[in-house]
């Protein structure tokens, strides 16, 4: 028996899929750039920003919470620093592979880790997380 699938989540699944793969060719094109192909690495680096953006923005939507854990927070000093290579030339080949490590690194920590509630809140029994209680009076 197949597990019926909400109609909003096959379209935002399908979106994914589409922002991912675009995100890798940018990724594919940006480091090519700067391993020496004549490409236009500035455009490139807006390309990997875009998509980035465009996945996070699915990821906030699907699951509200994703900003204040490890892994959500990562992902904003990804595009800040996916930003700071399409303005300065000079910093794009370090940068680049300091994202490409700090990909794999979070890609590939444990799920404790990477889900781990570090900015206003904590989790429920179920997993969800729930923001910090108002200040005392």
């Amino acid at each position: 028996m197949t597990k019926k699938i909400p109609k909003g989540a096959l379209h935002r699944r399908w979106l994914n899929v589409v922002l991912r793969g675009a995100h890798l060719a940018a990724v594919i094109l940006l480091g090519a750039g700067l391993l020496g192909a004549p490409l236009a690495t500035g455009t490139a680096a807006l390309a990997v920003a875009a998509s980035g953006s465009g996945m996070l923005a699915l990821d906030v939507w699907g699951k509200p919470g994703h900003l204040r854990e490890a892994s959500g927070i990562a992902v904003l000093v990804k595009l800040l620093f996916v930003g700071w290579m399409a303005a300065d030339a000079s910093s794009r080949p370090f940068l680049f592979w300091l994202i490409v490590a700090g990909s794999a690194f979070f890609a590939h920590a444990p799920a404790s880790f990477r889900h781990a509630v570090v900015w206003g809140g904590s989790r429920d029994r179920a997993g969800r997380v729930n923001p910090s209680p108002p200040p005392g009076p």
